[in-house]
This record gives C-alpha cells, structure tokens and sequence, in this order.
C-alpha cells in the first residue's frame, strides 16, 4: 500500500475505485503518519543524496522529508489517479521536482546512474518484486543505496495466518498490497549489502500491515568496497 503506489494493479482493477483510493489515501493514513510513520519517513529519507529516484510516489508523503540538496529527485508513479494528486501536492511545493510514469519494474535509466532509490511501502504493490530489485541494483551506482521501509509478513504465526485469510480482500482495497509478503527476505536475497534493517510496528493501522521493516541496502563498490556519495 504505498507511499502509496499502485505500481501496475491499477491498470488491472477498478478505475473508479483508483480514483477514489487516490482520494481517500492520505486522510485513511492519517493515523499511522502522525503516530509513528512520519518519524521513520523522516529518519529514513534524510539519508538520500546525490541523485535519487523515488518508485510509487503515490500522493507524494514522502516530499516534504527529503534533504533539501539533492542532486536532482525524480519521482515515478505508474498509476494515473495517484499522479494526479501528487501534481496538487506538487503545486504547493517549491522544490523542483520530476514526475515520471514508470514501474518500478522497467525503470527508464540507464545501469549505473542512480545514486540512492527510495522505496516506501511499494515492494508490497509490484507484480514481480524480485524483477524491481533487479532494476535497483541495475540503476544504482557502485556505493549507491536503496533506502527502503516496507510491509513485511509477521513473525507471529497468529498474525502471519490473519495475513494470509485477509490477503485477498486487502489486496482489492488497497489496490494490489500483498499484506502477507515476506519483503524482508526478498530484500536480503536481491544481491545489495544491507547496512542495516531493523523492524518496526505501524501503529494506528489495521493490524495485518503493523509489521514493518526500515533500512539500507547498498550496491557494493567491486574495486574498492562501498563508496557512498
């Protein structure tokens, strides 16, 4: 549920329900944001640098977060009534931003040319999560990271199995969320360094997508270790 991206179940679902998923999006996250989630927002993105590349901007929680020298943001969304949204949020900020429909999937840079990709709460989104962490470790930079901070599947078997039943319905919702993917482990098998991940708990939101994890995974240096900018 992204940051909140629809990644390419937006295309697949119900367009009137996108619509008003992008609408109520922001006022259904209120909670968790103010009681917990904008603080690990905030922590988190002050880590960015150089040039960095945001997947599923969504209505775009993340902007008012960012380090304010930055090489160049660019914020990809693939899903249109969430872009629109973002361009209202846009409006009201003076930071010189691009916007960019892409997934995280196929993203448009070349290898090698990516300082840090941000990824909030949209690995839970994309169709093919280990194809979208190919494409981190393609256009991050040798010494570039993936700051990152997703669902994750509980650890507790009670929870883990009310993740399971509720998987369907959630995911029709809150436009393609797989509540119950073990992200963790995708992140820890993609080939990055992590430098660290620990978990945490949303509070303020339904139980099934409390379970969180933050961190930073870097794309290591082959000559002469990790390098970050």
């Amino acid at each position: 549920m992204g940051s909140g991206t629809v990644q390419q179940a937006a295309a697949k679902g119900s367009k009137p329900w996108a619509r008003v998923f992008a609408v109520v999006y922001d006022p259904f996250l209120w909670v968790g944001e103010r009681v917990g989630l904008g603080a690990l927002r905030q922590d988190l993105l002050g880590r960015a640098c150089g040039r960095t590349v945001e997947l599923g901007s969504g209505t775009g929680l993340n902007l008012r977060y960012y380090p304010g020298d930055l090489d160049e943001l660019i914020l990809t969304e693939p899903g249109a009534a969430m872009r629109g949204r973002l361009a209202r949020r846009l409006r009201r900020d003076r930071r010189r931003v691009r916007v960019l429909d892409a997934t995280a999937e196929r993203l448009p840079f070349t290898n090698e040319t990516v300082d840090t990709v941000v990824s909030t709460l949209v690995l839970c989104t994309v169709d093919a999560p280990e194809q979208a962490l190919r494409e981190i470790g393609r256009v991050l930079r040798p010494g570039g990271r993936l700051l990152f901070l997703e669902h994750i599947r509980s650890q507790s078997p009670r929870l883990a199995s009310w993740q399971d039943r509720l998987a369907g319905p959630w995911r029709r919702f809150a436009e393609g969320c797989h509540c119950n993917r073990a992200t963790d482990e995708l992140i820890r098998a993609c080939g990055l360094e992590l430098e660290y991940a620990v978990e945490a708990s949303w509070r303020g939101m339904p139980p099934i997508v409390r379970p969180l994890i933050v961190g930073v995974a870097t794309k290591r240096n082959g000559r002469d270790g990790v390098d970050g900018c």
